[in-house]
C-alpha cells in the first residue's frame, strides 16, 4: 500500500502500553515528517489498543471520527479502591468480595445498559473552573464534576476468576470505563477499578488492521530509500 502522509490519510495505530496519545502523535510526526497530525480519541496511558491518527486534510475529519461508537474490551478488579479508578494511583481502601459472584457481577453491569448519566473521574483531562481535573488531584484538591449522558450498548462479563472480571463494552464518545468500572463497584457494594483496557473498534475501524509505531517506521524507511533510488 502506498501512503501520501502529507497530502492526508487516516492511520489506525496499535497505541503501546504506558504511551499517551500525544506520545504517539508526537513519534508518527517525526517519523513522517509532516506537522499536520491528529489523534481523533484519546486514550489513557494505562491503556493500549486502537489510536486513530489523521494527518494532511484528513485532519478535518477527526470530530467525525472521534465521534462514533467505540468497543473496548479490559479488566475490572473487584474489592479495591483507587483515587483515579483504574492503576495510576495506589489502592486506598480494600472490601470483602466473598459473597460476590459471576451472576451478581452480570446483574449489576446490565444496569448500566443504555441511556445514562455518568460522573467523569477526577483524575481526567476535563476542565474545571479553566483548569485540567487531573492538575487539581494531584494537587490534592477537590472538585465537583458535573455528570454527562452517555450511551453503554453493552457492558457484558465474558470472564470472572478471583477478583479479576473480563469484560467487553460498546459504547458512546465521552464515556469513560474508569468510572464505569468503579461505578460498577459502587453498585456491587465492594468497590473496584479499572486493571487493564483495550480499545478494539471506533465506528467501522478495527484494532486488528492497526500498524504499529514499527510499521509506521518501516514505511517511512522505505519511502525515504525510493525516493532516494529515484533521485
Amino acid at each position: 500500500m502506498e501512503y501520501d502522509f502529507a497530502a492526508g490519510e487516516i492511520l489506525l495505530i496499535n497505541k503501546p502500553l504506558d504511551w499517551t496519545s500525544f506520545d504517539v502523535v508526537k513519534k508518527v510526526r517525526n517519523t513522517i515528517r509532516v506537522k499536520k497530525v491528529g489523534h481523533a480519541g484519546t486514550l489513557d496511558p494505562l491503556a493500549s489498543g486502537l489510536l486513530i491518527l489523521c494527518t494532511g486534510k484528513y485532519t478535518k475529519r477527526i470530530d467525525e471520527i472521534q465521534g462514533q461508537e467505540k468497543e473496548y474490551t479490559g479488566t475490572i478488579r473487584l474489592g479495591e479502591i483507587t483515587p483515579s479508578y483504574d492503576q495510576e494511583t495506589e489502592v486506598t481502601e480494600t472490601k470483602d468480595i466473598s459473597h460476590i459472584t459471576e451472576e451478581s457481577v452480570k446483574a449489576a453491569a446490565a444496569e448500566f445498559v443504555g441511556t445514562i448519566e455518568q460522573v467523569p473521574p477526577i483524575y481526567s483531562a476535563v476542565q474545571v473552573n479553566g483548569k485540567r481535573a487531573y492538575d487539581l488531584a494531584r494537587q490534592g484538591k477537590s472538585a465537583e464534576l458535573k455528570p454527562r449522558t452517555i450511551t453503554i450498548k453493552a457492558f457484558n462479563v465474558t470472564a470472572m476468576e478471583g477478583a479479576e472480571v473480563q469484560f467487553r463494552v460498546i459504547c458512546s464518545k465521552g464515556t469513560y470505563i474508569r468510572s464505569l468500572a468503579h461505578d460498577l463497584g459502587q453498585n456491587l457494594g465492594c468497590g473496584a477499578h479499572l486493571s487493564s483496557l483495550v480499545r478494539t473498534r471506533i465506528g467501522d475501524y478495527l484494532l486488528k488492521d492497526a500498524l504499529t509505531i514499527e510499521d509506521i517506521q518501516e514505511i517511512r524507511k522505505k519511502q525515504i530509500a525510493a525516493d532516494e533510488s529515484n533521485s
